[in-house]
């Protein structure tokens, strides 16, 4: 490897097509798309940054997917490790991800070991450590790992104060990005002098939800810039972290609309008493118990749409693909004629489903499929999966807006223990996002009698009566008695 010096910084610190410019700032990749969205863009160049966060939380993994990202054949980047895991293990479990390239190591990538001369000669052997390798290589990057190992060993508050001024004097003066890695928690913010100087805040954090590992991904500060505040969830894959950016709300355009445009839902009878419909962009709530016929509306509702040539999205929590497959055959319809028309069936079981990231993967079969109707059936299901109720309610209601801004018509399924929505908190705040309730309900002791009833549908007139309606092999139907 050709040495490099200090004096080559000034001169390659603009060259890195890496580091593009997002709000006039230079910005560094960290290697994944969804943390760059979430960051606005990456990390400011020339920043020192703390990624912080218990054991296990993914530290390591997510600075080692940035610095092979970032390698490239101008400046090499400088990973030293401390006194926390030894270099030979973190480079023996770094080799099981495919973001990995042996290709790199030694050259533009350069692992070192600072654990033997900080037990030797202690925390001051930092400062020299650091020192002599940005006279030596130049890196681009360096990151610490973990720097609280260093921090913890220092005798006093103000000789650790003494360290990390030093320390970032000698950064900022070199244009390195750092990033310093360390089991912090949150009530180390304010108690440790490396806080004040960062420039960059990044948690990772690891909870426990029953049987699994559920994983955040938090921004606390990122010094002159934008970024999407609040917890995102991630998963560590073969791939490295596989982030799920938290749905918002989206902004409504200047002058929006509601589309006047009413669409049929294929259900015989239902359209007359919607006074023609539901208007395009609208959400439906459709509740009731077991087996009163809201997978039936559904289906019957994407099955419309794409022989309308409406792109229609069913996702589906409650019966596996070839349940469903037999339901559409029942309702008369052909599986492979309604997907090759656009239909798109997507089923994911509750049992290790995670709201985070089925909303990220249902967007992006929205986007990427231009998709005109959706069905969700399940809501309970989605209610399962949120950690806590607040971050339910928040997603619904981005949900719904997005829904609303995009021209997207949604059918939204949900359970109830009886005849009747009331005393059910989540249903009850879903009633008022929602542009039409209806209601399913189940009764009869010598025969089953199904009913529906809308109970309320928004800036439009509606049959106010409850009416009977059967499921056939057409599928179900409103019979209208009067």
């Amino acid at each position: 490897m050709t040495t490099r010096t200090a004096s080559h910084v000034a001169s390659d610190r603009h060259g890195d097509p890496r580091a593009p410019l997002v709000d006039g700032i230079e910005r560094l990749t960290s290697g994944n798309r969804e943390a760059d969205y979430i960051l606005g863009g990456g990390f400011p160049a020339n920043s020192i940054n703390i990624i912080m966060g218990h054991p296990g939380s993914g530290k390591t993994i997510f600075a080692e997917q940035l610095i092979f990202e970032n390698a490239g054949e101008d400046r090499p980047i400088l990973y030293l490790t401390t006194l926390s895991e030894p270099l030979a293990k973190v480079v023996r479990y770094l080799q099981g991800f495919r973001f990995f390239d042996e290709t790199k190591l030694g050259t533009q990538v350069i692992f070192e070991d600072a654990g033997a001369e900080l037990a030797k000669h202690g925390p001051d052997a930092l400062i020299p450590l650091l020192r002599r390798a940005i006279t030596t290589q130049a890196p681009k990057v360096i990151v610490i790992d973990s720097f609280k190992a260093v921090h913890d060993l220092m005798p006093s508050v103000a000789e650790r104060r003494r360290m990390v001024y030093e320390m970032t004097a000698l950064l900022t003066a070199y244009g390195t990005t750092a990033f310093l890695l360390g089991e912090y928690t949150e009530d180390d913010l304010l108690l440790y002098p490396e806080f004040a100087i960062a420039d960059g805040i990044v948690e990772m954090s690891r909870r426990r939800l029953g049987n699994r590992d559920e994983r955040y991904f938090r921004v606390y500060k990122l010094r002159g810039s934008r970024y999407l505040e609040g917890a995102h969830a991630f998963r560590i894959t073969h791939a490295g972290l596989d982030i799920y950016p938290r749905l918002v709300s989206p902004q409504i355009p200047e002058g929006y609309e509601p589309s006047t445009e009413r669409i049929s839902t294929g259900v015989k009878g239902l359209d007359a008493m919607l006074d023609g419909g539901v208007w395009r962009g609208s959400t439906t709530l459709l509740a009731g118990p077991s087996g009163a016929g809201k997978t039936t509306i559904g289906l019957q509702f994407a099955l419309e749409g794409a022989r309308l040539g409406e792109p229609s999205l069913y996702m589906n929590f409650q019966e596996n693909p070839s349940q469903l497959m037999r339901t559409i055959r029942n309702l008369g319809s052909d599986p492979d004629v309604a997907q090759a028309q656009g239909l798109e069936l997507v089923y994911a079981s509750p049992v290790e489903l995670q709201i985070d990231s089925i909303i990220v993967d249902m967007f992006r079969r929205i986007q990427q499929r231009q998709v005109r109707r959706l069905v969700i059936d399940a809501l309970g299901d989605l209610a399962s999966a949120a950690t806590d109720p607040q971050r339910l309610h928040d997603y619904l209601y981005a949900l719904v807006q997005h829904f609303a801004v995009s021209g997207i018509t949604s059918i939204l399924n949900f359970e109830t223990t009886g005849n009747t929505i009331a005393g059910n908190g989540m249903q009850n705040a879903m009633s008022y996002l929602s542009d039409n309730v209806l209601l399913l309900t189940v009764d009869g002791e010598e025969r089953t009698r199904r009913s529906l009833r809308v109970l309320k549908t928004r800036g439009s007139a509606h049959d106010t009566r409850v009416q009977e309606v059967e499921i056939s092999a057409a599928g179900l139907a409103v019979l209208d008695r009067a």
